[in-house]
Formats: structure tokens, sequence, C-alpha cells
């Protein structure tokens, strides 16, 4: 990614440096990766009265963590069934209950930090571009019972009020999800994370890694990082630094695009200040952003990083298929990054080995699931719980490589086929 974009370089509340790291620095737990993951898990030790390094290779939220489309809501990459067979029904729930937390997290933290410039706003709609009726309807029920969690049916006539296009039917609005500037809310949280002690090192990348004693070490270009702790949690941007973490992800790349200035020519499309997702497998997301100056819409994946003006002209098209009165509303810039994904489409939060975790394969619902990883992964290392271990049935599998990537891109060929076929015949 271009960290210095023409939104983020606008946009952006906090741009100034941490340094590299040069010589010895000795702590108790060294995070190596500078995104949500890695801040959290540092927020929480630091929190706690550990002392703590974090390492990046770039600059915090350089990566996807930063970048994404900003939209924090309960949920997994994967779905709740897939999740139930793999977990059972009981940490299927738990696992959920997590993900709530997750999002809770980062509300609460903008609220105790007072991160103004993450500028939240609620309400999230996810809607169906076929109609089904039902089954959002069961799907909210569902949650107010297992979750004591309030979702708001809107039939097609609500939705289509509130967004002028003939492809949406019903949908589900959340009112507790919300959407904000990612890379303010990551900055801040690093600048709270120095307050309280933490060290935090950009354009250090971890070079080696001596794991096998009770005191690590850490290997960057200029310095090194002595530690009784290491946390790995680099997503899509993994070196072969540690080989078993490398193999049990995709670097799957995203994609977004930014408006020019057309408040007028954008309500003509969209009234509302909901954050949008479609229910397509990388589907679309979109919200009105600068207060509704512009348009930020993501999606498409690819197993390879292509041109993003290539793909932005691709997300275009699908924006005025969407939005006809939107046809002259050009794109101001567009950016792509990587998301690691798993092949059971779960993070993968462990222990590797004692004193080495990992934190990673978020698939694009990092918003609330990094939260929650970071989270367990310091309450484990401080010994105040094991809620880590819910996550254990999905593990470092095998992502199977170039083969895995192939296998990926012609799951989501499959995937989308199958989307256009529901949609003709709705």
């Amino acid at each position: 990614m271009n960290y210095i974009d023409t939104f983020y370089r606008r946009t952006i509340a906090d741009d100034g440096p941490f340094p590299a790291l040069s010589g010895l620095v000795e702590c108790d737990t060294c995070i190596i990766g500078g995104g949500l993951a890695g801040l959290t898990v540092a927020l929480q030790l630091a929190r706690a009265g550990q002392t703590v390094a974090v390492i990046e290779a770039e600059r915090v939220g350089w990566g996807a963590s930063g970048r994404n489309g900003g939209f924090v809501s309960p949920g997994f990459a994967n779905g709740g069934d897939a999740i139930t067979r793999m977990a059972g029904a009981e940490n299927a729930r738990k696992l959920h209950r997590l993900s709530i937390e997750g999002a809770r997290f980062v509300r609460d933290t903008i609220d105790e930090l007072n991160i103004i410039s993450a500028a939240p706003i609620h309400g999230l709609m996810s809607v169906l571009r076929y109609g089904d009726e039902q089954a959002m309807k069961e799907r909210a029920e569902h949650l107010r019972r297992a979750f004591d969690y309030t979702v708001e049916y809107m039939d097609r006539d609500q939705v289509q009020a509130v967004l002028h296009s003939k492809r949406y039917f019903q949908a589900l609005r959340d009112p507790q999800a919300f959407h904000m500037h990612p890379l303010n809310y990551l900055r801040a949280v690093a600048r709270e994370v120095e307050r309280l002690g933490g060290r935090i090192f950009e354009g250090s990348t971890a070079v080696a890694a001596d794991l096998s004693r009770v005191e690590k070490i850490v290997n960057t270009r200029n310095g090194k990082v002595k530690a009784r702790n290491v946390v790995v949690t680099t997503g899509g941007y993994t070196t072969g630094m540690i080989p078993r973490l490398k193999r049990s992800y995709l670097p799957i790349a995203t994609y977004v695009m930014l408006s020019q200035e057309a408040p007028d020519m954008i309500r003509t499309a969209i009234t509302t200040t909901d954050a949008v997702g479609d229910n397509r497998r990388a589907g679309d997301y979109y919200r009105v952003v600068e207060g509704g100056k512009r348009l930020l819409w993501g999606g498409r994946i690819t197993t390879r990083a292509a041109s993003s003006s290539a793909l932005a002209a691709e997300l275009r098209r699908e924006m005025v298929g969407t939005y006809p009165q939107l046809a002259d509303l050009k794109i101001e810039t567009s950016w792509s990054g990587l998301m690691s994904y798993a092949r059971h489409l779960m993070p993968q939060i462990g222990q590797l080995q004692p004193g080495v975790w990992y934190c990673t394969a978020f698939g694009g619902h990092g918003l609330n699931t990094t939260a929650i990883g970071g989270k367990v992964i310091a309450e484990a290392i401080l010994g105040q719980s094991d809620r880590y271990t819910l996550f254990k049935p999905f593990g470092l599998v095998w992502a199977g490589g170039i083969a895995g990537l192939s296998v990926a891109q012609l799951t989501y060929w499959k995937l989308q086929a199958q989307d256009w076929w529901r949609e003709r015949r709705a």
C-alpha cells in the first residue's frame, strides 16, 4: 500500500513517525507487527504494567489494518453453520459472543481515549441482492434469542428509500455496529501504548529470531529485542522468518476507491450515513465519508496483487451498475492491500510454543476480530484467562501454497457465478 495516498494524507490526525530500532531493547513482550492485532496486544499488556516493544517493518497501520473500509461489526469471515461444524454449537456461540465483545472493545477504546479523529458513525446495513424475506427475519430472531443482540429488519421499500437502487431487496440494519477512520484509531492506540511506557519502532523489519530459549531474541537490521514473550501479528505481510506461520495462510488482495467531492450527486443515490455491505462473497462495501462529500467503495479480491487502478475501474463499473445516477462520479484515488486468509476462513490465534504466540488471518473482518484476538492473547500472557483456546479448532493448517491460491481464485469465481445466477433469478 502507498501510505501517503490522497485520502489518508489529507485526513490523518497523527502522522508523526516512530523511531527505527537501534541497539538492544529488553522488555517483557516483543510484538512483531504494528497493525490492529499487535497494537491491541500491546495496549492491554501495557495497561497491565508489562513492558512491551512493537516492531513494524513499515509504518504503524501501513497494511490492511490502517486503510480498510472501516466497518466494525460482529462476525467472522466464515459463516455460523461452518463454525458450528468445526467447533461445536456451544463453542460457536462463545466465539460469536467474542466477536460482539471485540466490536464493543473498539467502541469503548474510542470513548476511553477520546479518539475524536476516528469519527465513529453508528449503523451498518447488510443488504440482499435477491429477495429472501424469511431468511432475514429468521437471522434477526436468532441474534435476539441467542445473543440478546438486536438488529432491525428492513423490507425492500425501506431499503430503497435510502439506497436508491433496483439491485437491493431486504436488509438487516445493525445499530450497534459502526464505521470509522481506522488509521486514526490505530495511531491513537499506538500513542497510548507509548504513553503507558511501551516502545514502538517503525521501519524495523524482523529479519531473524531465536525463539528456542526462555529469553527470546528478535533481530532487525540495526537492532534486536530480548523478551520473554514474542507475539507475531503480521497478517498478509508475514515473511518466511517462521515458516509454519507463513505456510498457514493465503495473502489475498482487496481493493478500495474513493470518489471526488460531489455531495449532491452522491445524495441522489445514497441518503443514509450507514455503512453498507451486500451479501455476496467478496461483495461490495461502501460508505459516505467526509460528511457525505465523498463515497468510499471497496470490493473484489484477487490471489495476486493487481493494478489498483485497473481494479478500481471494475469497482466503478459495479458502482455505476448499482447506482446509474453516479455515472458521472469520478474516482479520485484507489489503493489495494493484502489480507491473510486461512483455509478454514477463521482467525488463527494461539500459542506456537511456550512464550511464542500468533494472532493473524482475519480474512477481511479484522476490526472486531483483531481487537478480541489481541485481547485474549494478552489475557493468556498475563495468566488471566485461556479464552484463546476457543480458536484451537482453527489451527495453523497448511494453506496449500501456490495450489492453494489457485483453488482460492477458482472458488471465488465459482461463488461469483452462483451470486450472478441467484440475482438473475431474482
